[in-house]
């Protein structure tokens, strides 16, 4: 079964050809040598857009990483930076470039890039530090979504959450409305809109108003896409706090997934020589690519990860069985061919070789006795056990000092699965947190409960039972070798976001109209005109497609279980997936967490 969309009616490389073709003009303006400053978070994104080969092209002949202090010496005509739009960013431009020598380099130009928008007040910053003038172009890059792979797109904007939902700060909803119209503009105006939660009612709202001011100038395309879902990340704050079970997202847990890179401990993957003992055993950490380029990871990201170890073993037998066949190769011809197939044997004989050291790195993780305990916890309080009273797994995690990310994922788990807790239990661990881990970490609290993950209950009513019914989302006979069912990323527990994925696609929502209601924010619909002659005739078996867009992050389990969707024989809707940023349980803590500097005395 393919791993990517399984009829790959929608072509990623579209969007990712307009980004290419957006940066190489603006090169092009800067004429002459160039060196491009990087802001460090950008380098990761624009990756995934452009080789280094493109730049060289445009004459791009030296990179640096944007730092305080003098630029490095380069023998260019011009300077350019790529930036986020940052008042600290500013300043470390300010100094760049009031500290380059004008006597040795009186000819060079400089020229600012902002990525994705340019910002007044950044500029009002470098015209406030006597340097606005020194910049010949300056504009803006709108990378606003960045195909991953071939039906994921990401805007990497880390802070999304955090400005929306505790700063009030609705900058990152504009870009995906800007992300999502030029995506109707290279695929198509999206007929039918649905969303729950306040900032996907925002997107459509301001999606609309810019299609209204865009009437005249449309491209007339057959749509790709039927349907646009706009999730809130806060209609399901249970699925980021759960420890994913796919291969893809315990990788992401464990280790972390950057750009579809990750970086991993290097002693598994050292070629073992005969009779050396681990002598010079490499101290760099191993860095891979995972993304579905490589046909033994498109098979394995999504599956259970108990579900891996039997793909592996199959596949080393394959692949033996390939190489054995050199033996039986007795005339030139037989030879030749065996040749001409040796670099893809080779290939699949390395990938399989990092694969395995992977699992059993992760192994050695999933069958520690406090992951397994951890995971019990988790899994009582998702389907309902014991979620109302101090948990003692979490009480003593918190006597052993165990790190304070894993506390906090777990006892916002437990308020979730409880709609809130008990004021006394909420304040016997908040008073525990703050006297084991520093008083410093009020701050955080007081985001977690503005996020409506660490709340006390008001109601005195706990909802959830009734959404985890309705919705289906704990399963007890869960088949994680062959599924019928989402809730095998989990081993148990169905994400609730793909769930109402799930059910709009078949029965409708009509059906799940009081559940709904208990989740955050309104539910709605909005219908775009397709201009004439472009309405859609589908073919008969053929698929919809459907764009779901997480607003605020999504889980690389989530994405797992959209993709067993569109995989089914009689689902009828494939899914591309979008996110404001690609996360886990941990990035997305790391991101709510406040620091308080200790005071300078």
């Amino acid at each position: 079964m393919a791993a990517h969309l399984s009829s790959g009616r929608v072509n990623l490389t579209l969007l990712r050809e307009a980004g290419r073709r957006e940066l190489r003009e603006f090169l092009d303006k800067c004429a002459g040598s160039k060196a491009i400053v990087w802001d460090e978070y950008l380098t990761g994104p624009f990756g995934l857009i452009a080789q280094y080969s493109l730049l060289k092209e445009h004459e791009v002949e030296k990179m640096f990483t944007l730092k305080p202090g003098r630029l490095p010496l380069a023998d260019v005509k011009n300077i350019i930076f790529f930036v986020r739009p940052r008042l600290e960013l500013m300043d470390i431009i300010a100094e760049n470039v009031l500290s380059e020598d004008r006597i040795r380099s009186p000819q060079r130009d400089f020229h600012i890039l902002f990525v994705p928008r340019r910002s007044l007040l950044c500029e009002q910053r470098l015209k406030d530090q006597g340097i606005l003038g020194a910049f010949i172009h300056r504009e803006e890059y709108s990378l606003d979504l960045i195909p991953f792979d071939g039906d994921l797109l990401s805007m990497e904007s880390e802070s999304a959450f955090k400005e929306c939902y505790l700063e009030n700060d609705q900058t990152s909803l504009y870009h995906a409305a800007k992300g999502l119209m030029t995506l109707q503009a290279l695929y198509g105006t999206i007929p039918q809109i649905f969303g729950k939660g306040e900032c996907a009612r925002h997107v459509a709202n301001m999606m609309i108003r810019m299609k209204r001011e865009f009437s005249g100038s449309q491209n007339p395309i057959f749509p790709v896409f039927d349907t646009l879902l706009l999730l809130d990340r806060n209609v399901d704050l249970m699925t980021p706090l759960a420890t994913q079970l796919t291969y893809e997202g315990l990788i992401d847990e464990i280790y972390g997934i950057q750009n579809s890179y990750v970086k991993l401990p290097p002693e598994k993957f050292a070629p073992k020589k005969q009779g050396e003992g681990g002598k010079d055993l490499p101290t760099e950490p191993k860095k891979l690519q995972l993304n579905s380029a490589e046909e033994l990871y498109a098979e394995i990201r999504d599956k259970n990860f108990n579900a891996v170890g039997s793909v592996l073993s199959k596949r080393a037998k394959i692949i033996s069985a390939a190489f054995e066949e050199r033996h039986h190769a007795k005339t030139v011809g037989e030879i030749k061919q065996f040749v001409s197939q040796l670099p893809h044997m080779q290939a699949a004989r390395g990938s399989l070789a990092n694969h395995t050291s992977i699992a059993e790195l992760i192994k050695d993780i999933t069958t520690s006795e406090d992951f397994f305990d951890k995971l019990t916890v988790e899994q009582e309080f998702m389907s309902g056990v014991d979620t109302d009273k101090v948990n003692n797994y979490i009480e003593d995690c918190i006597a052993q000092k165990h790190p304070l990310i894993k506390i906090l994922r777990l006892v916002c788990l437990q308020s979730v699965c409880n709609s809130g807790l008990k004021q006394k239990v909420l304040d016997y661990y908040k008073r525990e947190i703050l006297q084991t881990y520093g008083y410093e970490h009020i701050l955080t609290l007081n985001n977690l409960d503005k996020a409506g993950l660490l709340k006390p209950q008001t109601s005195g009513r706990n909802n959830y039972p009734t959404i985890r019914k309705t919705l289906r989302l704990w399963m007890d006979d869960v088949n994680e070798q062959n599924p019928h069912d989402i809730s095998y990323v989990y081993s148990g527990y169905a994400p609730l976001s793909v769930r109402l994925a799930q059910l709009l696609a078949r029965p409708g929502w009509r059906s799940i109209e009081e559940v709904l209601k208990m989740l955050p924010g309104p539910h709605f619909e909005e219908r775009q005109q397709l201009p004439t002659g472009l309405q859609k005739k589908r073919q008969q078996g053929e698929n919809k497609v459907t764009l779901v867009f997480f607003l605020g992050g999504v889980t690389y389990a989530e994405i797992a279980a959209l993709r067993f969707l569109s995989q089914m024989e009689d689902g009828g809707t494939e899914y591309v997936i979008a996110t404001t940023k690609l996360i886990n349980g941990t990035s997305w803590m790391k991101c709510l967490m406040e620091k308080l500097e200790a005071p300078p005395f």
